[in-house]
């Protein structure tokens, strides 16, 4: 079992990634383990934002770590919430604040045009100074809908609408968000990625 610091202090992150991973003798740890102090998130890109994480988790601990960077993009509102969407509502928001800011955002947005998607960004390092990190991307597609529905999940899956299941992702049972979810889709290219780094050394 090889230990990576997980560089979130996010617990439905780090449940989620804990689940997915554990099959592959990976063991996460979340950076609040070691006291790591949270980085500011300066990037301007979700791929630059796990970037900055991810080297903040190494270097401090000294183990690999992976960092995810993740958002939601809404079309109507031109990206919006974005590499913001943590913090839509303010530097400490709560999922509902966020959540309730979106909703009024999308007040009289007709249902025909509340697409949305999902981004996650993973990044592996090896170690703080890693030149060549492993950088996967993962999208879902869906919509938003008018109301909050169900009490899996986190952040803004209850309003996160999947039209093929005719449920938002906070109805969805585990398993099935983790195959369909951009955290199960960026995981899985991960996987792949450590298991060809690992054979190639």
């Amino acid at each position: 079992m090889s230990t990576v610091v997980l560089a979130t202090g996010n617990q439905g992150k780090v449940k989620e990634l804990s689940s997915l991973l554990a099959q592959h003798t990976i063991e996460i740890v979340p950076q609040s383990d070691f006291n790591v102090p949270e980085v500011p998130e300066t990037g301007t890109t979700f791929v630059e934002n796990a970037i900055i994480k991810a080297r903040h988790a190494a270097k401090i601990t000294g183990l690999p770590a992976i960092a995810d960077d993740s958002g939601l993009e809404v079309d109507a509102l031109n990206g919006e919430p974005g590499v913001y969407s943590a913090r839509y509502a303010g530097e400490n928001a709560t999922d509902s604040d966020n959540t309730n800011k979106l909703l009024k955002a999308l007040l009289n947005v007709p249902t025909a045009e509340r697409s949305a998607r999902f981004h996650c960004v993973l990044v592996y390092m090896e170690h703080a100074n890693d030149p060549t990190p492993i950088i996967c991307h993962g999208v879902w597609e869906g919509s938003i809908i008018t109301e909050k529905l169900g009490e899996q999940g986190f952040g803004y899956d209850p309003i996160f609408w999947q039209e093929d299941h005719k449920m938002t992702s906070a109805q969805l049972p585990r398993e099935l968000k983790n195959q369909l979810s951009h955290r199960g889709k960026a995981l899985a290219i991960l996987v792949k990625e450590l298991a060809a780094k690992r054979q190639a050394k």
